[in-house]
């Protein structure tokens, strides 16, 4: 449950980039009976844009951040199974969806692995800015949006995950990190909840 919001909260939406969305569309298409519980990736899509007009009404600012891995020195480590980012992305691979209603005043960051806070300066962004809550969503649960919840709780931010605007490539990924990670280092809480605690 989502207790409060902090005064300087912003919103950080984890890869919600066509690439990574149109993967994650394949994975549910190919096991529709095993995805109860876990948000479609219209849903995820319809919660961001939600979650993006409040904080906007509010003043508040909003983190939209995609990922290129290409060249990265991790993506090269495993042998036995090739990682993304082994080959140039396209640049519609890369594109956040049109269903996002951005600005061109929100943070815009491009991540070169699982955390949004390594080696792209989103830390001192969010920093410059006071912000000490993060409200984060996005795909996927146990990737991007968990890979970045460890680092901001390590830079100690207050965290509020919201479970319907973030999905995965399989239940059992996002029910772990919903029910077994997200608890030990934030509160989790819907859209709803999270509209609501910004009145």
């Amino acid at each position: 449950m989502i207790t409060d919001l902090d005064t300087n909260t912003a919103l950080v939406l984890i890869d919600l980039q066509q690439g990574i969305l149109e993967v994650a569309a394949h994975a549910h298409a190919a096991q529709p009976d095993k995805l109860a519980g876990m948000s479609s990736i219209p849903q995820v899509l319809d919660n961001a844009a939600k979650l993006i007009t409040a904080f906007r009404k509010k003043g508040l600012p909003i983190v939209i951040v995609n990922v290129n891995s290409y060249g990265e020195a991790w993506t090269k480590t495993r042998k036995d199974n090739p990682l993304s980012g082994t080959q140039p992305p396209s640049e519609n691979y890369l594109k956040i969806v049109d269903d996002l209603p951005t600005d061109e005043n929100d943070i815009f960051i491009t991540k070169h692995s699982w955390s949004a806070f390594f080696n792209t300066g989103l830390h001192e962004k969010l920093q410059k800015r006071q912000v000490t809550n993060i409200v984060l969503g996005g795909v996927a649960t146990s990737i991007g949006v968990e890979g970045t919840a460890r680092d901001a709780s390590v830079l100690g931010y207050n965290l509020s995950f919201v479970s319907d605007a973030m999905s995965d490539f399989t239940t059992e990924a996002h029910h772990h990190t919903i029910t077994r990670i997200f608890p030990r280092i934030g509160e989790t809480g819907t859209t709803e909840a999270v509209l609501a605690k910004l009145g």
